[in-house]
């Protein structure tokens, strides 16, 4: 298992912009080879101002966008248009901006009579989209929170363990309410997997899952280890700043 490419950037706009080109040099490498590209897009702050650039005038004519298929890696449990839809946000920074077709854009389909029933819809879903292309992701982009938790896996929940699936609803305590969020094995399939990380208060979950003991129950992110490919930690000097401490 290749080691983690841990890569410091000195801050947010320094990261995005390597996040942009990272982006670019991996879809591009995917239709070079296979005529298409699949990414699982992630939520969060960060992710928007990466897809606004990606969705800007310097990256708009970088790839030839109309070969892309854009999933998401996970969603809250709301409608698509709510300020808090995964897809939502993507859709006003990513998608529309590159006009890409309905037929492009795999969402959760949240309006389902409940959680268990989005998964059940968005895991048949991702078992064609595999089937059909006979691998798995090129790209997986994902966030990491304080606690550890990556894409909706969060720490001792039941979808830390689940390995035939490959969506679930997972019922968070602390939330007290369901994430719908692909499952560990998916991740792993993926060629390439980009964890993007800022702010001090992720730095002592970056320091434990990157240079610390094995304790995914705790840390889950712990759980991303691509068979298939790579996988970066784009992180600025903030959410850096305990490794040496772990080493």
């Amino acid at each position: 298992m290749p080691a983690p490419e841990i890569v410091i950037n000195g801050d947010l706009d320094e990261l995005i912009s390597h996040a942009a080109d990272l982006f670019v040099q991996i879809a591009r490498d995917a239709i070079a080879r296979f005529d298409s590209f699949a990414v699982a897009l992630a939520g969060g702050s960060t992710p928007r101002k990466l897809y606004s650039l990606l969705s800007s005038d310097d990256y708009r004519s970088a790839l030839d966008w109309s070969k892309a298929a854009f999933f998401f890696g996970d969603e809250r449990n709301v409608p698509s248009d709510s300020p808090e839809s995964n897809f939502r946000m993507a859709n006003e920074t990513l998608l529309k901006p590159l006009s890409a077709e309905r037929s492009q854009i795999h969402r959760w389909r949240t309006e389902l009579a409940d959680p268990d029933a989005a998964a059940d819809d968005y895991d048949e879903t991702l078992r064609r989209h595999f089937d059909t292309n006979a691998r798995g992701f090129d790209l997986v982009l994902l966030g990491l929170g304080r606690d550890g938790h990556t894409a909706s896996l969060f720490p001792h929940t039941r979808a830390l363990h689940e390995r035939e699936r490959c969506a679930v609803a997972n019922w968070i305590d602390d939330l007290g309410d369901h994430r719908l969020t692909v499952t560990v094995p998916v991740i792993n399939r993926a060629s390439n997997v980009v964890f993007l990380v800022t702010g001090v208060e992720k730095a002592p979950s970056v320091a434990q899952i990157l240079h610390g003991d094995f304790k995914p129950e705790e840390f889950p992110a712990q759980l991303v280890t691509p068979e298939n490919g790579p996988v970066y930690w784009l992180l600025d000097e903030a959410a850096a700043s305990q490794l040496h401490y772990s080493i």
